[in-house]
């Protein structure tokens, strides 16, 4: 069986498109299962990478009640807001 070049190219975009379309399809999934009423949910990875803060800290912050968090079937998660705010209640710009 042989095809030619322009009907391989054709199949080929075909299949890309597809492909992209899944990816889309995919991403959008992905961000539905990480939100909550349309805002963003971080999970603990998540958060200890953006802060780079120990795990530690990140429980001692939700000890104290610093941190605002969510457990979903056993895992912990922070609104995106929410740790915005601590960022900003946490904030000390140098006086001079």
């Amino acid at each position: 069986m042989n095809i030619d070049r322009m009907e391989f190219l054709a199949w080929m975009e075909r299949l890309m498109g597809r492909l992209d379309m899944l990816g889309d399809n995919i991403n959008e999934l992905h961000k539905k299962r990480n939100s909550i009423d349309g805002e963003e949910l971080l999970d603990n990875q998540d958060l200890l990478q953006m802060l780079k803060i120990s795990n530690r800290s990140l429980q001692r912050y939700r000890s104290i009640g610093r941190l605002r968090y969510y457990t979903i079937s056993g895992k912990l998660y922070y609104k995106l807001s929410d740790v915005h705010q601590f960022i900003r209640e946490s904030f000390n710009p140098l006086s001079k």
